[in-house]
């Protein structure tokens, strides 16, 4: 205990991560002010936060549609259709296509939740002290890196049903059937389920980036004594 004292009081005299990392690593396993586990709890936290304060935003009726942070918009490829169609009048078609798209997603996110869970779960003290260390996404790209994939696994065939769910499918039949029927026009026969997957994605990532950025720069964002007490020694760094 007291050589952890003296530690954590000696920490704002350390001006480099490197001179930081090798102070945390002089912490105790298990016991202490702040222990390896704790900094390691201590992060973990602050990713549930993302969480439940941010990407659980998603999921409700326009989370993604009226949240201009995440909300997707058209493919460069579909741009001119939009354009076309609103140039013959079907500026409601247009509109739907949009909207459809965002649905699709917002029922997507459903699903990252126990995905997030278990690679919050699989953090080792390394990840943390990375993280801790890092610069201001750092948890960000310890999700990213860690549930890309499986997120993507998850997401795809997911948003292919939501399509249907949702009525996306038809509504965009409709729409390509309707642009391509137009004189001259080039036709186009673009993969919206892997689009709107990798922008569902891009959102998640976003709003967790938001709650994280709260934590490290805001002490009133560190909403328990265990966040107040880990992310102090970033302010130290």
């Amino acid at each position: 205990m007291k050589k952890t004292l003296i530690l954590l009081a000696a920490l704002p005299l350390f001006s480099g991560c490197a001179e930081m990392q090798q102070v945390i690593n002089q912490l105790p396993q298990t016991q202490g002010i702040l222990s390896q586990a704790e900094i390691a709890s201590g992060l973990k936290e602050a990713l549930n936060n993302g969480i439940d304060k941010q990407v659980v935003k998603l999921t409700a009726l326009d989370g993604f549609y009226k949240n201009e942070l995440v909300k997707i918009l058209l493919p460069e490829e579909l741009k001119k259709v939009d354009k076309g169609l609103r140039d013959i009048g079907m500026g409601k078609l247009a509109d739907e296509g949009l909207k459809v798209l965002n649905r699709a997603a917002e029922d997507a996110v459903k699903e990252s939740t126990p995905i997030f869970v278990d690679a919050i779960k699989g953090m080792t003290f390394t990840d943390a002290k990375n993280i801790l260390l890092g610069n201001e996404s750092s948890a960000t790209t310890y999700l990213q890196n860690s549930t890309s994939t499986a997120l993507y696994g998850k997401f795809n065939p997911v948003i292919k049903n939501s399509f249907t769910k949702v009525g996306a499918d038809k509504v965009w039949t409709n729409i390509i059937t309707k642009y391509n029927s137009i004189p001259l026009v080039k036709k186009v026969n673009p993969d919206l389920t892997d689009y709107t997957t990798n922008k569902a994605m891009e959102g998640v990532f976003k709003m967790v980036a938001i709650e994280e950025k709260n934590i490290r720069t805001s002490i009133a964002s560190r909403t328990s004594d265990l966040l107040k007490r880990v992310f102090a020694l970033q302010d130290n760094k």
